[in-house]
């Protein structure tokens, strides 16, 4: 898979079969969607290729409250890797320009111009250009490529959407949000240098760095963590974390079982087992240590029955 950054004509890439989209999370819908795209381009001798944007256009309109993403861009790229189904991903900036581009001008300009688009397929729920007047119609009328609508895919009942992901993310409902990713939940991200209270009390943590704003989920959860030291078990908290912080920012703090190396600078893939309980406040530290240290039981045990039935 090769990751474009704007206008790509100076590749002289060839022709390509397209969809467009986030692709946030790229959860069972998005999926369905990339096999359906293999098939076409095959059975036309295309390459495979997407089209996404960074930032998320929500988060271009609506940088006060901008939604929570489920995945970084770098995320999004190793799940699609993983995928195998992809070819070609073209990113492009999104910004007041692209934003104000009318949708006669995008297909114009960067789906047959630029991109060579042969065939192209969609959601059936896809708008685009400026005030969001491009629809299918108006992509099926233009004659430089074949335009085709994907039907909504349905997960235990719901149409599979990085929104409804989200839903389920927010509410702790980690088996219905795996259910429609199709995977277990994850974040990555760069161990950084914290207050390193974690060691003080006999609980030290990998502070992984988050991007964003805001993360999809909050709370304490039962986890394993992808390290350079092989996959390890542990109890994270996502949040605020308001009895030592009076900060905005969230932080997700990772303490791993049976661990005590440094990481300071590595990446770490963090994936989400099962929430514990949400984020509370506590008057003392003491208190909290006590909570940290029921969790921690918690999340052993949970961990070891989790290893038995895989046994």
């Amino acid at each position: 898979m090769q990751v474009f950054l704007g206008d790509p004509r100076r590749f002289a890439l060839p022709g390509c079969a397209l969809t467009i989209g986030n692709f946030d999370g790229v959860h069972q819908g998005h999926r369905r969607m990339l096999e359906k795209l293999r098939q076409e381009a095959q059975a036309r001798a295309l390459p495979t290729a997407l089209l996404t944007f960074e930032p998320h256009p929500r988060e271009f309109f609506s940088r006060a409250k901008p939604p929570a993403r489920l995945s970084t861009l770098r995320d999004k790229f190793v799940l699609l890797r993983e995928l195998g189904l992809v070819d070609y991903v073209f990113v492009y900036r999104f910004n007041h320009s692209f934003a104000n581009m009318t949708a006669a001008d995008f297909v114009d300009q960067v789906l047959v111009e630029q991109l060579q688009t042969r065939y192209l397929l969609i959601g059936d729920d896809f708008q685009f250009g400026a005030g969001r007047q491009g629809n299918f119609q108006l992509l099926a009328d233009c004659r430089h490529f074949a335009t085709e609508a994907m039907p909504s895919v349905l997960v235990q009942g719901e149409r599979a959407s990085s929104t409804l992901v989200r839903e389920k993310l927010a509410a702790g409902d980690l088996p219905a949000a795996n259910a429609l990713l199709g995977d277990i939940y994850r974040i990555s991200g760069k161990v950084m240098h914290g207050k390193k209270l974690g060691r003080t009390i006999g609980f030290p943590t990998a502070n992984i760095h988050l991007p964003h704003l805001k993360p999809a989920l909050q709370g304490v959860f039962v986890v394993e963590a992808d390290t350079p030291h092989g996959r390890l078990g542990g109890v994270a908290s996502l949040g605020l974390n308001p009895t030592v912080s009076d900060t905005p920012d969230y932080k997700l703090e990772v303490h791993l079982f049976d661990f005590a190396g440094d990481l300071y600078g590595q990446r770490l893939t963090v994936r989400f087992l099962k929430k514990l309980r949400d984020e509370a406040r506590y008057d003392d530290l003491a208190t909290l240590v006590a909570q940290i240290e029921r969790d921690a039981a918690s999340a052993k045990t949970y961990l070891t029955s989790l290893q038995r039935e895989q046994a």
